[in-house]
């Protein structure tokens, strides 16, 4: 195999300069000549990875990503991006396997990340999962690295060059003390790249971003409201949960008396009861991902005299180190006095041969005005959120109730700018039935619910009820608020939750209720049938994609319209869609695809009042609203003369394709817009990339 030359920096293609003036760059004579060099390259040298993807590869045959979001908020004066061979001669990505102790901040405000770093990185199988394993700057090395990070019940892959911005010299954020070491400065990026730039990272939830690398499910907890602390921490552990904490009553990341910084994210990760020559105490080992600053008080490090009350047998098996590298015992009374918040993520996958600690269920679901987005409970239109059913059969150990956590996630609501007020609520079902009717709900008063209607990305309700039958329906505060959302059902072992079931029609006490989208769409399993007729080996291209839509469309009740659909339509949907440059959909891209397609058809239904299989002009600024896209007049002038038929109809196809560029091109600008400003800086490139490939 192939392995990689030193090159110098200068010799590095990616990122390209930020030229001051924008509009100059098309004279050759103003082009910097890097810029020329990195423009000859991708037009004459430049040719698709292994993959099939459009990323390019530079003069020295390394990978060169073109969809890291790079502008003038990326790269502070001075920022120079190299790759770890630039930095140092012998590059590894990891040394002596990948531990909690290789973090150390940066120079971005994402402690809240690396706090999640270092919890995953206490769990090998969690880590595998995000970080392939295999990968290296030795055998097969060509410059790209490949992370995974769950999205909305799935994970997604993210691919990266390794290039890293650095100053003098040295990396300017994430790094690891041991500077032969780039694990966690590439997944800092990558993740980055996920979020929407570096500048995304500052400020941020740990929970996020450990839902993120673990898919699992986070509750946040008042510590001081937790009873028999030891024990409930040594169960959490037990069970394979990450458990992040914090001190948020200060100034952001200044310091109490005692060392513990207000504002600033720790890993809790173990609890121990310690043998000390009077008695037994217990501790629990706290990770500032600082790297140092740590805890002064009673058991530190440095200072700690209790230690002395520890045989060194002790110690050995708690793998006490005395340094200040940022990992500190303290006991769990002074845990109490200095930390007053706890974010803890359980987790649900099945990599570890301990066992699944949860039984999980999900469900995707959306809020589609007039059709599926009731409000909140105490309006009169709060029948009309979805419902799913789930059964509690078998109690806990040594209990008579049964545990469960349920989790609501509004998706993307980072990329729409919209934060949805969210809130779940739960009812016993009817006796013989899995709905709750209208009247139902005007009588019924829930036996769990939210306490408030939160902006979160995620609420979560951990609690335990009676064995039984029961309805949870997740709503919004406002009524007719578009969003899509995830509703994940966790049981403890052997306590089965069912899916949601429709109710049967042969039931008459039950008024049916139906999506539009289901008279003019095929059911999922037929949907996937079609996929695999059409898209030869899981990959669906823009022809395949043109196909399946046609036989599609042909049999509901939009046909006819499929003369509507054309070749460039399925091009322009397969490349918004299209997150890593691949010009094709996979079997996972597609069913994201697909959720947006059946939403939309469901608008398209509502809003074509005359039942024409077209929109008219004035039909159209409604439906975009109740898709979640607001647009002002002028823009809908531009969508008058773009996107419409001769009669000035919208037809079923441009209608999905509207929609498809609307969102993407909204995505796009936000994902540049690193810090809300509403203003994005491009240089010819991104211009280039930007206009091109949609």
């Amino acid at each position: 195999m192939r392995k990689s030359s030193r090159s110098s920096s200068s010799e590095v293609p990616l990122p390209p300069p930020q030229d001051d003036d924008v509009d100059s760059v098309c004279s050759d004579e103003l082009l910097g000549s890097h810029s020329r060099r990195w423009l000859a390259d991708l037009m004459t040298r430049g040719k698709p990875a292994e993959s099939g993807d459009v990323h390019t590869t530079g003069r020295d045959g390394l990978f060169v990503d073109l969809h890291f979001p790079v502008g003038e908020l990326e790269m502070p004066s001075g920022v120079k991006w190299k790759r770890p061979m630039e930095i140092c001669p012998c590059p590894q990505f990891v040394v002596d396997g990948a531990t909690r102790l290789d973090i150390r901040q940066g120079n971005l405000s994402d402690c809240w990340l690396l706090s999640a770093i270092a919890s995953l990185s206490m769990h090998p199988s969690l880590l595998k999962q995000v970080m392939p394993p295999g990968q290296s700057f030795q055998d097969g090395y060509n410059g790209c690295f490949v992370f995974r990070f769950w999205q909305y019940g799935q994970w997604e892959e993210v691919k990266i060059d390794n290039t890293l911005p650095t100053q003098d010299n040295k990396l300017i954020y994430l790094n690891s003390p041991e500077k032969y070491e780039f694990w966690s400065s590439l997944l800092e990026k990558a993740y980055a790249k996920l979020k929407g730039g570096y500048r995304a990272l500052n400020m941020g939830f740990p929970h996020e971003a450990m839902v993120d690398m673990t898919g699992g499910v986070t509750e946040v907890l008042n510590i001081s409201e937790i009873r028999e602390l030891p024990a409930r921490l040594s169960y959490l552990l037990a069970k394979r949960a990450l458990i992040n904490c914090a001190n948020s009553q200060g100034e952001l990341e200044k310091r109490n008396a005692l060392g513990i910084m207000f504002r600033h994210a720790y890993s809790l990760t173990a609890v121990e009861k310690v043998k000390t020559a009077y008695g037994t105490e217990d501790l629990v080992r706290i990770l500032n991902p600082w790297g140092n600053t740590e805890w002064e008080g009673p058991w530190s490090d440095m200072k700690g005299p209790e230690w002395n009350t520890v045989s060194f047998e002790e110690q050995k098996r708690l793998g006490r180190v005395s340094r200040e590298d940022g990992e500190f015992w303290m006991s769990v009374s002074d845990f109490q006095q200095n930390f007053d918040l706890m974010e803890v993520c359980h987790r649900t996958d099945k990599s570890e041969t301990r066992g699944q600690p949860w039984h999980c269920i999900m469900h995707h679901g959306n809020w589609v005005p007039d059709i599926s987005a009731g409000g909140p409970a105490n309006g009169r239109f709060f029948w009309q959120n979805p419902q799913f059913y789930f059964n509690l059969s078998e109690v806990d150990r040594d209990q008579k109730t049964c545990s469960f956590v349920l989790a609501l996630m509004q998706k993307y609501q980072r990329r729409r700018g919209i934060d949805l007020s969210i809130a779940l609520h739960i009812y016993l079902a009817p006796r013989n039935s899995k709905y709750l009717s209208p009247e139902e709900l005007n009588v019924l008063r829930p036996v769990l619910y939210s306490p408030l209607y939160s902006p979160r990305r995620e609420v979560v309700l951990c609690d335990s009820l009676p064995p039984g039958r029961y309805i949870i329906i997740p709503s919004t505060a406002v009524h007719n608020q578009q969003g899509d959302f995830l509703l994940r059902v966790l049981t403890e072992q052997g306590n089965a939750a069912t899916p949601a079931n429709k109710p049967s029609p042969q039931d008459s006490s039950i008024t049916e209720r139906s999506f539009p989208h289901q008279a003019a769409l095929p059911s999922p399993k037929s949907t996937e049938q079609l996929f695999n007729k059409h898209c030869k080996n899981g990959i669906c291209k823009p022809v395949h994609l043109y196909n399946l839509l046609t036989e599609i469309i042909q049999g509901g009740v939009l046909a006819g319209t499929e003369k509507y659909l054309a070749l460039e339509h399925c091009k322009s949907l397969v490349i918004l869609m299209d997150s890593q440059g691949s010009a094709h959909l996979t079997w996972q891209d597609f069913q994201i695809l697909w959720d947006k397609i059946r939403r939309w058809t469901d608008i398209f239904l509502v809003f074509d009042k005359n039942q024409t299989k077209r929109l008219e002009y004035q039909e159209v600024a409604p439906a975009l609203e109740a898709a979640g896209i607001m647009v002002d007049e002028l823009i809908m002038q531009l969508v008058g003369l773009r996107y419409t038929e001769p009669n000035l109809t919208i037809s079923y196809p441009g209608f999905l394709y509207l929609l498809m560029k609307l969102e993407s091109m909204i995505y796009k600008f936000q994902a540049n817009d690193v810090v809300g400003k509403g203003i994005i800086p491009v240089n010819y490139r991104q211009w280039l990339y930007m206009t091109m490939y949609n």
